[in-house]
C-alpha cells in the first residue's frame, strides 16, 4: 500500500508483537532488565500490569527471548481456564503423559515429578500467565499453589502473571491474600509521553527502512498522545492510517487533517467518546436531581415547613468496578 512511497521495506505499526522491534523506551527496557534479574532469583511470583494495548504480550514474548539457556518456559493466554484444568492445561503444554481424565492428585504428582527432573538437570521452569486478570479466584489460587513445589532450597517453578490494572483489584480481596502475599516482584507498563511518543514512532518506522526526516512532526506528536492515551497498540493503529492517509493524498508531508481521518476510522476513539458521553450524561443527571432537590427545599422553606436548622441533603456517589 503506503510502504514503497514512504520507501519502507515492510509495515512499521504492527500490532502483531515483534520481538525484533521491542521499543526500549518508555521504561520498556528497565523493566524488562528487571524482569529478568527477578526471575533468575528464582523466589516467589512476579506480577507486571499494564492498560490494554500497553506492550504486555510484546514485553512477555521478548522475555521469553531473552531467559538463559537453561530456562523452560511455559505459557498460558487463555484467561478462562477453570480451576480444575488449569493443572492440565499446564502438563499438555509441557508435553506430559497425563490421561484427559486424570484426577488434580495424580496430574500434581506428574508435574511435580517433571519438576525435581529438571531441577536436577540444573534446569529452571518458569510459567508466563497472561490476560490473569480475567481468570477465576479459584484457578489463580490453584497456580499460587504450585508455587509450594519445591526442594529444600530452591522453588521448583518461577510463575510471572500479566494482566491489566482489574488484576490488582483482584487481588486486594481477601480470599486471595495468600497469592497477594507471595508476590515478590510487581512491575507496571506505563502510557508514552510526547518525548517517547516521538521516538518510538521513528524506532519502528527507521526499523521498516526509513531513512528520511521525521515524518511526524511535534504538533502532530502531542495530537497523536492526547488522542491514544499513549497507548502502543492504538498508537500503531492511528501512525498506520495516517500514512495511509498522506498516501491517498499524495504527500510526505503528515498533517492535521491526516490525523484526523485516521481518528475518525478508529474503534477506540469512539469507545472513548461513548464513554465520555456517559459521563457527560450522568453529570447532567446529576446537576438536574441537585436543582429539584434545592428548588424543594426552597418551596418547604417558603411554607416553612422546613427552618432555617432543617434536615441536611447530601448526594452520595459510588463507583463499581480483570491484564
Amino acid at each position: 500500500m503506503y510502504y514503497e512511497f514512504f520507501g519502507l521495506s515492510h509495515p512499521p505499526f504492527r500490532i502483531t508483537p515483534d520481538t525484533e522491534v521491542f521499543f526500549e523506551g518508555g521504561n520498556r527496557g528497565p523493566t524488562l532488565e528487571a524482569l529478568l534479574y527477578a526471575i533468575s532469583q528464582g523466589e516467589g511470583i512476579v506480577k507486571v500490569t499494564g492498560e490494554v494495548g500497553s506492550g504486555k504480550t510484546m514485553l512477555c514474548s521478548v522475555l521469553q527471548t531473552r531467559l538463559p539457556d537453561h530456562m523452560d518456559t511455559v505459557y498460558l493466554g487463555n484467561p478462562s481456564v477453570g480451576p480444575q484444568e488449569i493443572l492440565h492445561a499446564i502438563a499438555f503444554e509441557l508435553q506430559l503423559p497425563v490421561a484427559p481424565n486424570a484426577g488434580r492428585l495424580p496430574v500434581l504428582h506428574a508435574l511435580n515429578a517433571f519438576l525435581l527432573g529438571r531441577h536436577a538437570e540444573g534446569r529452571q521452569v518458569v510459567l508466563f500467565v497472561e490476560e490473569a486478570q480475567g481468570m477465576p479466584i479459584e484457578t489463580l489460587e490453584e497456580i499460587r499453589l504450585l508455587s509450594n513445589l519445591e526442594t529444600r532450597h530452591h522453588k521448583l517453578l518461577q510463575i510471572v502473571l500479566f494482566g491489566q490494572p482489574e488484576l490488582d483489584l483482584h487481588l486486594q480481596g481477601l480470599e486471595i491474600r495468600q497469592l497477594r502475599e507471595r508476590i515478590t516482584h510487581s512491575f507496571r507498563l506505563e502510557p508514552l509521553g510526547d518525548a517517547e511518543v516521538a521516538r518510538y514512532l521513528a524506532f519502528r518506522l527507521q526499523a521498516a527502512g526509513y531513512r528520511g526526516p521525521d515524518l511526524f512532526g511535534r504538533r502532530l506528536v502531542r495530537s497523536l498522545v492526547k488522542a491514544t492515551g499513549g497507548i502502543t497498540r492504538r498508537i500503531n493503529l492511528v501512525a498506520d492510517k495516517t500514512l495511509l492517509a498522506a498516501f491517498a493524498d499524495g504527500t510526505h508531508t503528515l498533517n492535521a487533517r491526516h490525523l484526523r481521518a485516521a481518528l475518525a476510522d478508529s474503534a477506540f476513539r469512539e469507545a472513548r467518546q461513548s464513554a465520555s458521553g456517559s459521563w457527560l450524561l450522568l453529570a447532567a443527571a446529576t446537576l438536574v436531581a441537585l436543582g429539584l432537590a434545592a428548588a424543594l427545599y426552597g418551596a418547604l422553606k417558603a411554607t416553612h415547613l422546613v427552618g432555617e436548622s432543617g434536615p441536611e441533603h447530601r448526594l452520595a456517589a459510588g463507583r463499581s468496578v480483570k491484564s
